[in-house]
């Protein structure tokens, strides 16, 4: 009877769990449309038109000219080293940011973040031109220069102007996940290492930079995706002078109105940083015995 009352009781658990699955499912469904729909649907007609002429017709001669032309893959080669230097950036500035802002109380860890994130309030555009003003030859920055009897060097329209830019522009994106990857650390981890004859300088090396690996994992992929697709601040403080895959599409959309190529450009560029990236995950995450991300 017992027996018989077990397998009564399988169909029953199968039948209550059947509700709470489907009712998870039309949860995630708004969120699966907005995604197909602003992301998946554009990818598509992305990845369609990259394989087409201006007539239409199919063609893989888009990819062929991208990559056969030097000039193409040099700027393809800058912009992942701008956006890897950028990345670099955030990480130095953020991650010693990030350790301050843990061992403060509430009330300072909260303006100090209200100070990190107030430039995300503020318009990427006007955040540019308040670079060109500071980097300009008569900001601040040449006039301290000229101050100390020196030559002020080019400081706008160069890589270095564009990486000023970016890191502003990215640095909360790259301290928030460390922040949050830096509480979950146990906190009597240090102190029992130090008991146990651990230096400061060995307790960060071996507890607190490997335990926040997965901090800086998400950091550097938020960062340097969107370095690599980012136009504004580029454009504006780089000028035409600092190539980048970004700028190419949109003059090849505009300016050339050749919209196949400019979604071969765009394409080539999506692939290239996911597989970079993926490539990025899987080596940390061996590296660090799979427990990056759990």
């Amino acid at each position: 009877m017992a027996a018989l009352g077990r397998l009564a009781d399988g169909p029953v658990k199968r039948r209550a769990g059947t509700p709470r699955r489907r009712t998870g499912l039309l949860l995630a469904l708004p969120a699966v449309a907005i995604f197909a729909l602003l992301f998946v649907a554009p990818l598509f007609t992305l990845v369609a038109n990259s394989f087409r002429t201006q007539t239409g017709a199919f063609t893989l001669d888009n990819y062929a000219r991208f990559l056969g032309d030097p000039f193409y893959r040099g700027v393809l080669w800058n912009t992942l080293r701008v956006a890897a230097l950028t990345t670099a950036g955030c990480l130095l500035v953020g991650y010693p940011f990030a350790l301050y802002l843990r061992g403060r109380s509430p009330r300072v860890r909260n303006w100090l973040a209200l100070l990190l994130l107030s430039p995300l309030l503020i318009s990427m555009v006007i955040r540019a031109y308040g670079w060109l003003v500071v980097l300009g030859p008569a900001g601040p920055v040449a006039s301290v220069i000229a101050w100390l009897g020196l030559t002020p060097p080019q400081l706008l329209y160069n890589d270095t102007a564009v990486l000023v830019g970016m890191v502003h522009v990215m640095l909360a994106y790259m301290v928030l996940p460390l922040m949050g990857s830096l509480d979950r650390i146990d906190p009597t981890l240090v102190p029992a290492a130090k008991g146990l004859g651990a230096g400061g300088w060995t307790c960060f090396w071996r507890i607190t930079l490997p335990l926040s690996a997965p901090g800086m994992l998400a950091g550097a992929m938020i960062v340097f995706s969107l370095t690599a697709s980012s136009f504004v601040t580029p454009a504006i403080l780089g000028g035409p002078k600092v190539k980048l895959m970004p700028y190419f599409v949109y003059t090849q959309a505009t300016t050339t109105l050749d919209w196949p190529y400019a979604a071969a450009i765009g394409f080539v560029l999506v692939v290239v940083t996911t597989g970079l990236l993926l490539g990025y995950s899987r080596l940390l995450r061996r590296g660090r015995g799979e427990a990056v991300f759990g």
